[in-house]
């Protein structure tokens, strides 16, 4: 199934995030072989982001991804769009479960940088039959 991006870094508005937007346009500029977004709940934010750095070459929009990881519907909506969702946004106790359950659910890769094992061990138990099933790869503390 073809998807309009390889992978979103999803909280690509806060420090961490930023850094791996930076780290991304340096080796894969918009264009390119990667096709990336950046995501995060504030389109407004993400704008901000993205006019601040003035060697992306986004096309208006096109690579802002805005899901409400509040609403399973807008995160079902989110999964529709990249092969990998490359999270940021933590404590992940608090702000993954949704998200973990939508990538195992769709088959969508999931990758973040948690450090919290009580949480990853949960998320395994309750994820981890439907993420075989789908295809998904969950992957947590990657580059912890």
């Amino acid at each position: 199934m073809t998807k309009p991006f390889d992978l979103v870094v999803h909280g690509a508005t806060g420090f961490t995030g930023r850094l791996v937007v930076e780290y991304l346009l340096q080796r894969y500029p918009a264009g390119g072989s990667l096709r990336w977004a950046m995501g995060g709940r504030s389109a407004e934010k993400l704008a901000a982001v993205r006019d601040e750095l003035p060697f992306i070459q986004f096309e208006v929009d096109a690579a802002l991804v805005v899901p409400d990881p509040g609403t399973p519907a807008s995160l079902q909506a989110l999964m529709g769009s990249p092969r990998l969702v490359l999270t940021t946004v933590g404590p992940y106790q608090l702000y993954g479960n949704e998200l973990v359950a939508a990538c195992a659910k769709a088959g969508v890769d999931y990758v973040d940088l948690c450090g919290e094992p009580a949480w990853m061990r949960r998320m395994i138990d309750a994820h981890e039959a439907q993420a075989k099933a789908s295809g998904a790869r969950i992957v947590f503390s990657c580059g912890f």
